[in-house]
């Protein structure tokens, strides 16, 4: 090998450990940011209220009866459901709003067995 060889070669490894520096950056920003991000995603879900307990779900313009009582969480209930305390709930299903046939509250408030 000669001379210029040897240079053009050093040259060329340098040229790689500025382009993997470079990339090793971009990496380490891009891992900056996701943990930004899910950060602040935990900081939203941790910011939340709680669920209630209990639902009720309204009628369509809010001032027909309600529609259902649910367990909170129901992924049956809809977008009108309200949380409600358990005597609130108890108390609906006793003067007749329907019980969700899917989450089952009657049987979850012990009005069935």
């Amino acid at each position: 090998m000669n001379d210029r060889t040897v240079s053009a070669r050093l040259d060329l490894l340098h040229f790689l450990a500025r382009v993997q520096r470079a990339d090793l950056e971009r990496t380490e920003r891009w891992i900056r940011e996701e943990e930004q991000r899910q950060a602040e995603r935990q900081r939203g879900l941790d910011a939340r209220p709680p669920e209630p307990d209990w639902l009720i779900e309204r009628g369509l313009d809010g001032h027909t009866p309600a529609v259902y009582v649910h367990v909170g969480g129901c992924l049956m209930a809809g977008k009108r459901s309200v949380g409600v305390a358990r005597d609130q709930a108890r108390s609906a299903l006793v003067e007749g709003v329907p019980a969700c046939p899917h989450c089952r509250p009657d049987t979850e408030l012990g009005l069935l067995e």
